[in-house]
Order: structure tokens, then C-alpha cells, then sequence
């Protein structure tokens, strides 16, 4: 059995599409570390990508990219042995399907398919404010076995520009799939 990890990554409708395109070109860098990696996206998530990037979601490779309704691709199961799903950013709809355990599309399902066999599920969140039912939400998928990563940047590594801000929060994410990753740490001398 490979040591490298097989990482799928949903990306929903919410705000925040540069996280998502961080996340991705670091695992394009980082392609020593993951036998491979699977991508779905949602219809919403190409548009905020257009939105907010200005530009169409660029060829990934060597990536696999699953339409959102393919039940059959690999990440809809455990037998797949994918170890780590992250959707970033992961939008309060996408969380509340989640914790109630409804699977309509594929990323749900992944997801569900995350807790049911006790791998890493990594939840991006991105929204300003939240109410009781997304914070009942985020408590359940906790409580399940997810994470809850909120697409909260820090500014103590004093990031230069609007994808360095970003990357403060994916190196975090990375670190939480076990990917060794080359980033600011708190505490430690600047090289």
C-alpha cells in the first residue's frame, strides 16, 4: 500500500473561491506527497471562481475533477480509500447537509462517506455571521468526527498580498491533512 495520501477536495457555492485556488496549486506543488487527488465542484463554485478570481477555473492536472451528481467516481466510497476530503470553502448549505446527514450530491456523499469510515474530514467554512443553526451544525459535524476549519486568515506571518493572506489558513488545512508543508510558524525564527 502507498504512504502517499489520497485527498479529494469539494469546493461549494460559498464566498472565498481564492482559498480553493490556494488550496489546489499547493497540492499541484506538493505532488511528491499524494498518490492522487480527486475534485468536484458545485455549479455555484464556477461561478463565485469566475466571480471573485475573474478568470474560468484553470486545468488542474494532473487532478481528477468528478461531476457533482457521479455517485460512481471513486470518492463516493469507502472501499476507494480516499484518507482526507476537504471542501473548501464549504458553504453553510453544504455543512447543514452534512450534519443531517443528507448525501444529494457527491460531495455530501464523500463527506458522509469521511465520518462513516472514521477518515479526515476537513470543513473550510466561509460565512459572516452565524446563527445558532450553523454553529448546532458546526457542533454536530465535530461531534461526528469532522473538523471545522473556518476560513479565518491570521496576519502574525505578515502576508504581503491577497493569496498569501489566504495561505494562512490552507497551510493550516494541509498541516491538518498531514502534508508537510513550507509555512510560517508561530514561535519559530524566521529562515
Amino acid at each position: 500500500m502507498s504512504s502517499k495520501r489520497k485527498i479529494a477536495v469539494g469546493i461549494t457555492g460559498a464566498s472565498g473561491a481564492i482559498y480553493a485556488k490556494v488550496l489546489l496549486e499547493k497540492l499541484q506543488a506538493m505532488s511528491d506527497q499524494w498518490q492522487e487527488v480527486g475534485v468536484v465542484m458545485s455549479d455555484n463554485a464556477r461561478l463565485v471562481w469566475e466571480h471573485e478570481l475573474g478568470e474560468q477555473v484553470p486545468d488542474y492536472s494532473p487532478f481528477r475533477f468528478f461531476d457533482k451528481n457521479d455517485f460512481m467516481a471513486p470518492i463516493a466510497s469507502g472501499s476507494a480509500r480516499y484518507d482526507t476530503l476537504i471542501l473548501c470553502p464549504c458553504s453553510m448549505g453544504t455543512l447543514g447537509r452534512i450534519a443531517a446527514g443528507v448525501s444529494n450530491d457527491l460531495m455530501t456523499r464523500a463527506a458522509d462517506v469521511m465520518l462513516k469510515e472514521r477518515r479526515k474530514l476537513i470543513l473550510v467554512v466561509r460565512e459572516t455571521l452565524y446563527n445558532a443553526i450553523h454553529l448546532d451544525n458546526m457542533l454536530t459535524v465535530t461531534r461526528a468526527g469532522g473538523i471545522i476549519a473556518p476560513a479565518t486568515p491570521s496576519f502574525y506571518s505578515r502576508p504581503e498580498n491577497f493569496e498569501a493572506l489566504a495561505a494562512t489558513v490552507i497551510d493550516r488545512v494541509l498541516d491538518l491533512a498531514r502534508l508537510e508543508v513550507d509555512s510560517y510558524r508561530w514561535g519559530e525564527k524566521e529562515s
